[in-house]
């Protein structure tokens, strides 16, 4: 078969069977990431354009990140409350009056202030876009999704980061002003084109009680997600460093900025090069590997750059570390859907967002501290270790899940959906207490099997069997 003719049917196979409300969500997503400026070059505008320290751009930086971890959490509840669509919308029309705020603002105080409002903004809609996600997208399909959703985020932020850079050299104004109006392009995408897709709740009746509201102390109790939450904390502190020591120790070893630029470039072209095929060859393969493999090539891809003494080894770490995220990433959101309530998703991808949050906020000054103390050497070091010990949490939190519990769960994630609509509420009770009745002879189940589709989650139920993901976990 010629090659012309492979790569259509591959990348036909990889976009088909998905709906059309998730290609104006993720149209919304990579329109949102081609205006992206503040993120990148933050730091160069306080201290270049506005002529203030290196320590008042950290704490900027700082207040930014504090922004999101709040706002992981707010918005999380809100898209359960009030729904996706509103919450994006928020977010979104918040992030583009704030950003245009802040390129007028002068007064430190002031620039602070704002600062930490676009981070809460801006942090905002990644609960509610992975909630819907999740609510729009067969199981089946999910991990090709958040895929495609993770290639557009990157395709658009290395296309901003080229056009940001240039329109910098002339005017950091016009580089914020655009940042705002392809925000709110991106909110009116979302008004005219995006329905709603939160699931309702079933209505009490004499067989069934009404399905409870999950409570947030609820998703931080549940223990079995909040190791995930952890795991995941763990691993986003590794991949802050290409943006944190990475730079560091580059500088150290006499590279320029420039080659900075070249070298961690490499990461968003592997990413667009090979986020597609990379997860049409994982999607249906056991995804308790696929994280553990992950986290190891994560921790070994930076522990490689103690050994880096050329601009071509800081290549090849970056490409193996780069391989990992390209696993990982939609992987673990995956995970985290199964893990969820179908009525708890936004706060489950809420808390989730926050360890990412919290890693952005902690990794300067974890690192930082290291380098000063002990010496770059040993921050790479201890990221090989963090890797080592990812990789043995998920060994540790995933060892007694099998194959059959894992299909007991994709159909109890489609029977308590079917159920959680307005239409088929009947039959989606009398499914659910079928799928319930099988299961609640076993014990916790499972994630995926060998070589198997990575199933739904098993969604909470009061009064009735515990969850087969995670919902079940009782203090």
């Amino acid at each position: 078969m010629p090659v012309a003719v492979r790569v259509r049917a591959a990348v036909r196979d990889s976009v088909s069977g998905l709906p059309p409300e998730f290609w104006w969500l993720w149209t919304s997503t990579l329109v949102n990431r081609l205006g992206t400026f503040v993120t990148t070059f933050m730091a160069l505008y306080l201290t270049v354009n506005r002529g203030y320290s290196a320590s008042y751009a950290g704490l900027v930086a700082s207040l930014i990140g504090l922004g999101g971890v709040i706002s992981s959490l707010v918005a999380g509840v809100l898209s359960d409350r009030l729904g996706r669509r509103p919450t994006m919308l928020i977010a979104q029309s918040s992030t583009a009056v704030s950003v245009a705020l802040l390129a007028f603002m002068r007064d430190p105080v002031a620039i602070a202030g704002v600062a930490f409002l676009v981070g809460m903004a801006s942090n905002a809609s990644r609960p509610a876009v992975q909630a819907m996600i999740a609510d729009i997208v067969r199981p089946e399909d999910r991990v090709r999704a958040y895929s495609l959703n993770f290639w557009a985020i990157n395709l658009g932020f290395a296309v901003s980061s080229v056009l940001a850079g240039l329109i910098a050299r002339y005017s950091f104004l016009a580089g914020f002003l655009g940042e705002a109006l392809m925000t709110l392009l991106c909110a009116v995408l979302v008004f005219l084109k995006v329905t709603e897709s939160r699931p309702e709740r079933a209505r009490a009746t004499a067989e069934k009680p009404a399905v409870p509201e999950v409570r947030l102390w609820e998703v931080l109790r549940n223990r079995r997600f909040m190791s995930v939450v952890g795991l995941s904390f763990a691993l986003a502190l590794l991949f802050q460093q290409a943006f944190v020591g990475l730079p560091v120790a580059m500088g150290a070893d006499g590279f320029s900025s420039t080659d900075f630029g070249l070298a961690i470039a490499v990461n968003g072209v592997l990413i667009v090069t090979l986020q597609i095929p990379v997860t049409r060859f994982t999607q249906h393969r056991d995804p308790r590997r696929l994280l553990i493999a992950s986290a190891l090539l994560a921790g070994y891809g930076f522990g490689l750059t103690a050994f880096a003494g050329s601009l071509g080894f800081y290549v090849l770490a970056i490409g193996v570390w780069s391989l990992a995220e390209i696993v990982n990433a939609p992987t673990q959101t995956g995970l985290v859907v199964r893990l969820s309530p179908v009525h708890g998703r936004g706060r489950y991808q809420g808390v989730y967002s926050m360890s990412w949050a919290m890693a952005a906020l902690a990794a300067p000054v974890l690192s930082g501290f290291v380098i000063d103390r002990f010496g770059a050497q040993w921050l790479w070091g201890g990221c090989a270790v963090a890797g080592t010990g990812a990789a043995a949490g998920y060994w540790l939190l995933m060892r007694r899940l099998g194959p059959e519990k894992a299909e007991k769960a994709e159909k109890l994630e489609k029977a308590d959906e079917y159920s959680g609509s307005a239409a088929g509420t009947a039959a989606g009770t009398a499914a659910v207490v079928a799928v319930t009745a099988a299961a609640a002879v076993e014990p916790v189940g499972s994630v995926g099997g060998p070589g198997g589709h990575a199933p739904g989650s098993a969604v909470g139920r009061r009064g009735g069997a515990e969850t087969l993901l995670g919902g079940g976990d009782r203090e």
